[in-house]
């Protein structure tokens, strides 16, 4: 790769890895599921496998959806989506879901497994992909191959930085508002409505949208710590009665 290449380039690409990684700890889970039962001379076989068909199918809706973005007002959809899927990363995490997901008896089941649930839950990794990429092909390839590594062998490490410095989670949710009010400003329609809209406008546009995203989310985090707190309490106080 040409390292002459400009550095918006270079920012778009940090910016696809860092929102595919944040975005792809349930595609991490889904594949260490999904490869359990197996040998461990062929695990590392469905994995590879499996994430690569997992990226192709990616690469396919990412064009797919870059395509459609050219219609008025669909950008500014796929930027409230945006918006709503930095807030959802900051609230607390269920865990709920991943024993649904069943070990495959063999190589092609396993990256059968791997692929439809990629299809099924990269909807909000695509929109995030499309809104970094600008409509560069080249940025949404190379950013996924980079990411590929990160996901697959280093989920579990990803796990616990983000963990151990949840600024991390709140500055990539800010990062997706921000993308999503990039993608807003730059919808068909609100240059209609908006002719003289300038880079400047969009970029307070973008900083508008990061900061609903982590004001949000750290709203919606605390009524949903305190509600458990709640329910904790209420529980307690129902096995002190039943004890009695």
């Amino acid at each position: 790769m040409d390292l002459a290449l400009p550095p918006h380039f270079w920012l778009g690409l940090w910016q696809i890895v860092i929102v595919d990684v944040l975005l792809s700890g349930d595609n991490a889970v889904v594949i260490a599921l999904a490869c359990r039962n197996l040998p461990d001379r062929i695990r590392n076989r469905a994995v590879i496998f499996g994430t690569l068909g997992a990226v192709g199918i990616r690469v396919l809706f990412v064009f797919t959806i870059s395509t459609l973005m050219l219609i008025p007002a669909l950008k500014l959809i796929g930027g409230l989506l945006l918006l709503w899927i930095g807030i959802k990363l900051m609230l607390p995490q269920e865990g709920d879901g991943e024993d649904g997901i069943q070990g495959a008896p063999d190589v092609w089941g396993a990256i059968r497994t791997i692929v439809i649930a990629d299809v099924v839950m990269s909807l909000d990794n695509v929109i995030g992909i499309v809104a970094a990429a600008k409509g560069s092909l080249l940025l949404v390839i190379t950013g996924l191959l980079l990411s590929i590594p990160l996901i697959v062998f280093g989920s579990r490490l990803v796990l616990r930085v983000l963990n151990r410095f949840p600024v991390l989670v709140m500055a990539g949710a800010g990062l997706l508002g921000w993308l999503g009010g990039e993608i807003m400003a730059g919808d068909p329609l609100v240059k209609d409505v908006w002719p003289t809209i300038s880079h400047g406008d969009a970029r307070i546009i973008a900083v508008l949208g990061a900061a609903i995203v982590i004001a949000g989310g750290t709203w919606l985090k605390r009524r949903a710590l305190a509600e458990r707190a709640l329910d904790l309490q209420r529980q307690l106080a129902t096995v002190r009665i039943d004890d009695k």
